[in-house]
């Protein structure tokens, strides 16, 4: 009881939420259905944030998070016809849009009647905003993350990488390690003079998610080998990194053909049934479960992985809990050794543009019956003091601001945005992940009571410099300075301009359903035996899977690139 009298006491200073206490004309309370596309926890019945919002806007939530297969999933629920209110099809969101299960936003939002959405989603409109079969502008989610303000902050990885445990890197020395051969080299040598952990856990060297659609830990490495960001399932040649288009013809800078039936992919999937016949790679990682791959990493004893620093997080927390630092990790931008792409030397492209998460978040269902009420709630979510709550927490409680109006944490504060079981208990992430939101630079002052939050400080706690360096453990602040860098986001080139389309695992592929389908089924069911075979049987498995994708890959391929020049057009005559 005290602990909430303290927030509601907290809560009374903020100019703008005086009124979150009920008043006499509250709305009539509702309890809203939400699906997420992840798994996930469910909150505390008592947690704080949740408590806040059901107050101001009178909402509950009943959540339910993704078990199983995302596809299927989404699948059976369009085939009900029955849908939640707020509706996350993660990275299936394709599915469900193409299915009719959601309303056309662009019926609520307006510059006039929900002003801070418009800002919110104005600056990327021409990305957002697509055209139905009738021509009519619609718009099924609005972002839950891409859309920050001021200049890109990028301190740490937060996408795609080849991860490597701290500890590695430290038993030889903090090597610098940019290109295939020299990672997987150093993992070989650390496995045979460390086959275990110092509790006699056998170590796995290199580990690999194939479970449905994180099966990008698989396939998505050659992109990435070859110095080009995020695409997803294609390559695409840009040969003016400025994007600087003469004549407003695409078409030369943005040559799009899928790699993984190219020769340049076979040279990593050769690299891959090298390390699984040296002992690297555990015949066990193509059948793992999300869940099980979550808990082997938490455990320490995987030394390296391709994935999204995002995909892990909760296993990145728990070593960070446990104080197993040494067995955290650090995102390399690995790029092919020359010898594998005719001598030539490959910058490492990781690090794109900000990009807004297009069809990423949360859409109304068309069987929600209080549409408006959701759009109103987001429209005032997206206020400075609310976003303040939803980031940091409670003022004096969970953050605090000093003389000089800046953002900070208590070592305890901070300890505790680490800990998975108190966010169920004190942050909306459920809620907060999928919704529209600020990022990036505090643009503006905020008022909170009697103190000033000022403006340079960040949406973000993970990217405020008090938290990220002021609060950095021991043991990470002298690894970086082993390197001689100081920050994580060194260990990869700066990013690059985001290109007029994107990233193209962003373009719906509903048009290729079939064609893609099948283009992702041979790779699942064929790169596992490729990197499980005996040596001397590789090239003919290879020339086998490249003849059974390649009709599939041709008419992907064919598709995507039209695709990609009409996203650049598209940007390009919006300008």
């Amino acid at each position: 009881m005290k602990r909430f009298l303290s927030i509601l006491l907290t809560l009374a200073l903020l100019t703008s939420l005086a009124a979150v206490a009920l008043a006499d004309d509250a709305p009539e309370p509702i309890t809203l259905t939400v699906f997420r596309g992840d798994p996930g926890d469910q909150p505390t019945e008592d947690n704080k944030i949740y408590k806040l919002i059901e107050e101001k806007f009178g909402i509950k939530f009943n959540f339910t998070y993704l078990t199983g297969d995302l596809d299927q999933t989404l699948s059976t629920r369009l085939a009900s016809g029955s849908y939640p209110d707020l509706f996350d099809g993660g990275n299936s969101a394709d599915l469900i849009i193409s299915g009719g299960a959601l309303i056309n936003l662009l019926d609520y939002i307006s510059p006039e009647k929900t002003p801070r959405l418009w800002a919110h989603i104005e600056p990327q409109k021409a990305r957002l905003i697509e055209k139905n079969a009738e021509g009519k502008d619609v718009l099924y989610i609005v972002p839950n993350y891409g859309l920050p303000d001021g200049p890109q902050i990028a301190l740490s990885v937060g996408g795609p990488a080849f991860f490597i445990q701290k500890q590695v890197l430290a038993w030889d020395d903090y090597p610098e390690i940019k290109t295939m051969d020299q990672y997987f080299d150093l993992l070989e040598r650390f496995l045979d003079a460390n086959p275990t952990d110092e509790n006699g856990t056998p170590y796995t060297g290199f580990a690999i998610l194939c479970e449905d659609w994180r099966h990008f830990c698989l396939i998505n490495p050659v992109q990435h080998l070859m110095g080009r960001p995020n695409d997803g399932e294609v390559y695409i040649c840009v040969t003016d990194q400025n994007y600087e288009v003469t004549g407003n013809d695409p078409s030369v800078e943005f040559k799009t053909e899928t790699f993984i039936d190219k020769p340049y992919a076979k040279a990593y999937y050769k690299k891959l049934n090298e390390m699984y016949n040296a002992g690297l790679i555990d015949r066990s990682t193509f059948t793992m479960s999300y869940d099980q791959y979550i808990a082997a990493i938490s455990n320490g004893t995987v030394l390296g992985m391709f994935d999204q620093a995002w995909d892990f997080g909760t296993a990145t927390s728990a070593l960070t809990d446990a104080k197993m630092y040494d067995r955290t990790y650090v995102a390399l931008g690995l790029v092919y050794d020359p010898d594998y792409v005719n001598g030539v030397e490959i910058e490492d492209h990781y690090l794109n543009g900000s990009l807004p998460n297009v069809r990423r978040g949360f859409g109304i269902s068309t069987s929600c019956q209080c549409p408006e009420r959701i759009v109103a709630m987001w429209e005032e979510l997206l206020s400075d003091e609310w976003q303040l709550l939803l980031n940091w927490g409670v003022e004096g409680e969970d953050y605090y601001i000093t003389d000089d109006g800046r953002l900070n944490m208590t070592e305890e504060q901070y300890a505790n945005t680490q800990n998975s079981q108190w966010k169920l208990a004190n942050k909306a992430d459920g809620f907060f992940q999928s919704s529209p939101k600020k990022q990036g630079w505090i643009m503006n002052d905020i008022q909170v009571g009697d103190k000033v939050v000022k403006a340079g400080n960040c949406w973000e706690p993970a990217n405020q410099d008090e938290i990220v360096f002021g609060l950095m453990n021991d043991y990470d602040k002298e690894f970086l300075a082993a390197y001689g860098y100081a920050k994580f986001a060194d260990f990869v080139n700066a990013p690059i301009d985001l290109a007029p389309y994107g990233e193209a695992w962003q373009i719906d592929y509903t048009p290729v359903t079939t064609a893609h389908d099948n283009f992702l089924k041979v790779q699942d069911e064929q790169l596992p035996k490729l990197i499980m075979c005996s040596p001397d049987e590789f090239d003919a498995l290879w020339d086998a899977f490249v003849a059974e994708i390649t009709p599939y890959a041709d008419e992907f391929a064919a598709f995507m690139q039209d695709a990609v020049l009409a996203e650049a057009h598209k940007v390009l005559d919006n300008k």
